[in-house]
């Protein structure tokens, strides 16, 4: 007995031996990246400067001067109106309307939806950046399309920035909630449609009290996959309108980046990046806690 309780423990770390290496990995890009990050943010280091050279522990002065900044607070919303127009409201809400309309469609109508809406979502965000400048500019396709009716053409990413680039992020990444959905409607059970159809429910009655409950995990998770995404959309809007005009589209990430390198304060920057891990985190406990029922039961 003594042989086997001592044997116990050595073969349970050679079982754990070859995830070694993964941990190491975990470490090194995961884990320790975040370390940096709290660290910085509790100090004054910078990129250039006295600073650079003799990094100080500062406390919380980053986090006071974030509550008294204008331009964080005016960031914090625009993330907000961003993620809910873009993520919350668009993204899901359209990938699910597309997934609907696709679901009893022909295999030729549903290869054809798949690859237009997937071919958005593969194309990097620095081409889909141009693109959508491209069409959306005073020279532009949108003006072009408008001309022919007698509108006069405007600077989109001027007059509407935050519409412009909430409407690129929706056709970027639609994609995604539409073939989750997709698989979530999948495995709804046909004949309870069928029963509420023969009990007299219409289609939205049905899709309200059959479908849409049967799809509450699937709801809720790709809101909180969708909401991780968003919120950390950097390139698709600096490629866009680079934070401009005036800061209208100056997001948490356009301004991280914005205090950390362009102006080298990198210990306000990483309070920043904290900043945005918590609206992200506010988000994402909403989802959570809608999963909670359904799990108890």
């Amino acid at each position: 007995m003594a042989a086997v309780t001592a044997g116990g423990p050595r073969a349970a770390a050679l079982r754990l031996l070859p995830l070694a290496p993964a941990v190491l990995l975990l470490l090194a890009f995961f884990a320790g990246p975040i370390v940096w990050t709290v660290w910085a943010s509790f100090t004054n280091a910078a990129l250039t400067g006295a600073a650079a050279a003799d990094t100080r522990f500062v406390g919380f002065a980053n986090f006071a001067r974030l509550l008294a900044d204008p331009a964080f607070l005016d960031a914090t919303v625009l993330t907000a109106v961003f993620l809910l127009a873009s993520g919350v409201v668009g993204q899901t809400a359209l990938g699910l309307v597309l997934a609907l309309l696709a679901r009893h469609r022909s295999a030729p109508v549903r290869g054809a939806v798949t690859v237009v809406v997937v071919g958005a979502w593969v194309v990097p965000e620095v081409v889909a950046g141009f693109v959508w400048v491209a069409f959306l500019e005073r020279e532009g396709t949108l003006n072009a399309l408008l001309g022919a009716v007698g509108a006069a053409p405007q600077n989109w990413l001027y007059t509407a920035p935050m519409l412009a680039v909430v409407l690129a992020n929706v056709w970027k990444g639609t994609a995604f909630s539409m073939m989750t959905y997709a698989a979530g409607l999948a495995e709804v059970p046909t004949d309870l449609e069928e029963a509420a159809r023969v009990d007299g429910a219409g289609r939205l009655q049905v899709l309200w009290h059959v479908v849409l409950p049967l799809l509450r995990r699937t709801l809720a998770t790709t809101l909180l996959l969708v909401t991780l995404q968003t919120v950390q959309v950097f390139t698709l809007i600096y490629v866009m309108t680079a934070g401009g005009p005036g800061g209208r589209t100056t997001t948490l990430p356009l301004l991280m980046y914005q205090e950390a390198l362009r102006f080298g304060d990198l210990g306000y920057g990483t309070a920043v990046a904290l900043a945005l891990l918590v609206v992200a985190g506010l988000f994402s406990a909403v989802y959570i806690r809608a999963l909670r029922p359904e799990e108890v039961r």
